[in-house]
């Protein structure tokens, strides 16, 4: 018996899972570094749980509209819940990653990471959307499931944290 096989190809395909991790996986352990404060190997976690997440309803979320705003979304929750949970053991430290390419002035960006990771998770998240990924208040609710007033009193307090935080070694940083 002779059994030829036939291949069916779909009129108009979804991109596939791979191409778009690939294509947003680092933009998104970029945006995780900066929701972590600094923590490199985190990050990477919580990409990597954020596109397992998207694997696991890839046929539903290749179709959507904006599928790599959909998974800046998981990303947020992702971090979100996982400050949440109290078995996380994992502990941030002053130690941070090697980079391939040096920012333009180390000391502002430590500096910088160092404020944010001692904000709380909910205000890092705040202003890691309005200000590092350029959301305006309404999209930056929508994620975080608050209203637009109490993301812009969050960004409000949390810019007003750091500056205090910050303070003097931020005037020597930027004006030397």
């Amino acid at each position: 018996m002779d059994r030829t096989t036939t291949t069916r190809s779909a009129p108009t395909e979804p991109p596939a899972f791979l191409d778009f991790a690939a294509a947003r996986g680092h933009h998104l352990v970029r945006t995780a570094y900066l929701l972590t404060g600094g923590d490199a190997h985190l990050a990477e976690d919580l990409a990597q749980e954020a596109l397992g997440r998207l694997f696991g309803r890839w046929r539903k979320v290749s179709r959507m509209a904006n599928p790599a705003g959909y998974a800046q979304t998981v990303l947020v929750n992702t971090f979100l819940s996982h400050r949440r949970r109290r078995s996380s053991s994992e502990h941030v430290t002053d130690t941070f990653a090697e980079t391939a390419q040096p920012a333009p002035d180390p000391a502002l960006r430590v500096t910088l990471l160092q404020a944010l990771g001692e904000l709380p998770p909910q205000d890092r998240a705040v202003l890691v959307l309005r200000y590092w990924e350029d959301r305006s208040a309404e999209e930056t609710a929508a994620v975080l499931r608050l209203s637009p007033s109490t993301v812009r009193s969050r960004s409000s307090r949390a810019l007003a944290r750091m500056r205090t935080v910050l303070g003097e070694d931020l005037d020597a940083l930027v004006h030397p």
